[in-house]
C-alpha cells in the first residue's frame, strides 16, 4: 500500500500570520513537522500556496508542491496537492495522509497508528483520539470530543460533552468515564478524498462547524486510533512561546 504524506501550510493567518514559517529552536515550524513526517512516510511534500513557504521548505532539503490560495480546507488543499504529486511522479497513491503544519511535536506513534488504521479493509477515512486527562477541561468546546463503536470506528464528533451521563452530577462525568478527544490529523483511502471533496456542507458540519461529520452524514466509515501521545498546536504566538519553554525543559522535541 503506497501512502502519501501531506503538510498543508497557509502563509495567511488571522491569529498567526507566517506561523509554518516561525522559529522554534533554530529551524522553521514547517521544517519539524516535515522532519517527523519523512522519518515514516518516504513520499512526502508540503502543500502550500505561497512562495516564502516553498522557499523555506526547498531551502531545508523538502519536497514542496504549489496550492491553490482559494481551498477552504487543508483537505481540499491535499486533493489538489495528491493530483499535482501523482501527475509529477507517475505513481498513483493509495492512501492520503493529512498531517497538521501547526503541530511540530507529532509523533511517530502517531503516524504509525493512523497508518495501521488501514489494515483494516472498511476502513475509508482514519483519525486519532486521546483520552482527556483528569485536568483536562472536557466541557471546552474548542476541544471536539468523539463517540466509538465497538468495531472501532466513529459514531459521532461533537464540541458538546457526549455521552451526556444521566443522573450524573456534570463535575462527575469525568469520573469513571474514559471521554475522547479528537486529534486533528486525518487518513483517506485517495478514492474517498476525492469524494467527500466533492460533497456539499452537511446540516451536521453547519451546526458544529466540524468537516468530519460531513463524512458521517454521507456514509463513510472513520476508522478511529487512540494515541496516548500528547500533541501541541501552535495557533498564536502566545502557543510558539509555550512550545519553546516546553522545548528548553525537555532538551528539543
Amino acid at each position: 500500500m503506497k501512502f502519501l504524506a501531506l503538510i498543508p501550510a497557509r502563509y495567511a493567518s488571522t491569529r498567526f500570520p507566517g506561523k509554518p514559517l516561525a522559529d522554534l529552536m533554530g529551524k522553521p515550524m514547517i521544517q519539524h513537522v516535515y522532519e517527523k513526517a519523512h522519518a515514516v512516510f518516504d513520499a512526502c511534500y508540503v502543500a502550500t500556496d505561497d512562495p516564502r513557504i516553498e522557499q523555506a521548505v526547498l531551502s531545508f532539503g523538502g519536497r514542496v508542491v504549489m496550492t491553490s490560495s482559494e481551498h477552504p480546507s487543508g483537505t481540499d488543499r491535499c486533493r489538489e496537492a495528491l493530483v499535482e504529486v501523482e501527475r509529477e511522479t507517475g505513481t498513483a497513491f493509495d492512501v492520503v495522509v493529512n498531517i497538521q503544519g501547526d503541530e511540530p511535536f507529532v509523533s511517530r506513534e502517531q503516524l504509525e497508528l493512523i497508518q495501521q488504521c488501514f489494515e483494516d479493509s472498511g476502513t475509508d477515512i482514519a483519525t486519532l483520539v486521546k483520552p482527556f486527562g483528569p485536568q483536562e477541561d472536557v466541557f471546552n468546546p474548542n476541544s471536539p470530543k468523539v463517540v466509538v463503536s465497538a468495531q472501532g470506528y466513529a459514531l459521532y464528533f461533537s464540541r458538546s460533552v457526549i455521552p451526556y451521563r444521566r443522573g450524573v452530577e456534570p463535575q462527575q462525568w469525568q469520573e469513571g468515564f474514559k471521554y475522547l478527544k479528537h486529534i486533528g490529523m486525518y487518513a483517506y483511502r485517495t478514492g474517498v478524498l476525492h469524494r467527500i471533496t466533492d460533497l456539499p456542507r452537511g446540516v451536521l458540519e453547519q451546526c458544529e462547524s466540524l468537516e468530519q461529520l460531513r463524512w458521517l452524514e454521507n456514509g463513510f466509515k472513520v476508522k478511529v486510533a487512540e494515541t496516548l501521545s500528547e500533541s501541541l498546536a501552535i495557533d498564536t504566538p502566545q502557543d510558539l512561546e509555550a512550545a519553546r519553554a516546553f522545548m528548553v525543559r525537555n532538551g528539543g522535541l
